[in-house]
């Protein structure tokens, strides 16, 4: 039996059609989409569930997620291919996409289990999103083709381009951070542990961020590099400084590659 939306309660109830609306395309094969959405942790509760779970669709869209956002870079820039990588880098990383991927509104329509399906709001989550937006590309590339899938990219994540740029997220915070300070005030930040807690398997670490004396902003992480890691993310906020100038070079129709 071919599968359509409305074969089963449970893919009627995740109303697909609606989120064929949001992203402006018809499925030919519905069950590309429909499995696009499905975790692993699902089929676990609901082993009789007639499709399976995303993750080869993941591997699929990856990789042409990577090429269509290459091509662009490549084509569009003329900068050297280390910055070109970390450009890429910014805007396919899994923090990037779960942010795409609630932005377009896939989460009410994701298969999970009733132990996943508690873990909204965590990182655990944004995991999964970022995964299924990967499964939702290799799902148009099978169903419509490249320029299609090309289509939505351009749509959804290239567009992201210049905020990366403006904001430096092609460098991790501790880079950002320290660049902007060269660049805007002259100084360059450092960490001190300010507290540590908890046993020795088990320590958590509470890091500021000092430009000279003055402590910008704070930290908390199970490491010292990840209290450091999140007293820069906080830092570029309490200064609200964009990332670093950094110099874009546009290529023009004939210019040597």
């Amino acid at each position: 039996m071919k599968l359509t939306y409305s074969s089963l309660p449970e893919i009627v109830e995740k109303n697909f059609p609606s989120f064929e609306d949001k992203i402006n395309l018809k499925f030919k094969e519905p069950e590309f989409l429909i499995q696009a959405f499905v975790h692993r942790s699902y089929l676990n509760e609901h082993r009789d569930f007639p499709v399976g779970h995303n993750e080869r669709l993941e591997f699929l869209g990856d990789a042409v997620l990577e090429l269509v956002v290459t091509e662009f870079l490549f084509h569009e820039y003329g900068n050297p291919e280390g910055e070109l990588t970390n450009w890429r880098a910014a805007l396919v990383n899994a923090k990037m996409l779960a942010v795409i991927a609630y932005e377009i509104g896939m989460e009410p329509h994701l298969f999970l289990s009733h132990g996943e399906a508690k873990d909204a709001g965590t990182k655990a989550r944004d995991y999964i999103m970022a995964n299924a937006i990967e499964a939702l590309i290799g799902a148009i590339y099978l169903d419509q083709g490249y320029d299609m899938s090309k289509q939505f990219i351009t749509r959804w994540v290239l567009t992201r381009l210049p905020y990366v740029l403006e904001q430096g997220l092609y460098l991790d915070a501790k880079s950002r951070f320290q660049e902007s300070a060269q660049e805007l005030v002259g100084v360059t930040p450092t960490y001190r542990v300010l507290h540590e807690d908890g046993p020795d398997h088990a320590k958590t670490f509470e890091v500021g961020v000092f430009l000279d004396k003055e402590l910008i902003a704070t930290g908390v992480g199970t490491s010292k590099q990840e209290a450091q890691t999140e007293a820069a993310e906080a830092a570029v906020k309490t200064k609200a400084w964009k990332g670093p100038h950094i110099n874009i070079i546009k290529r023009n129709p004939g210019d040597p590659i």
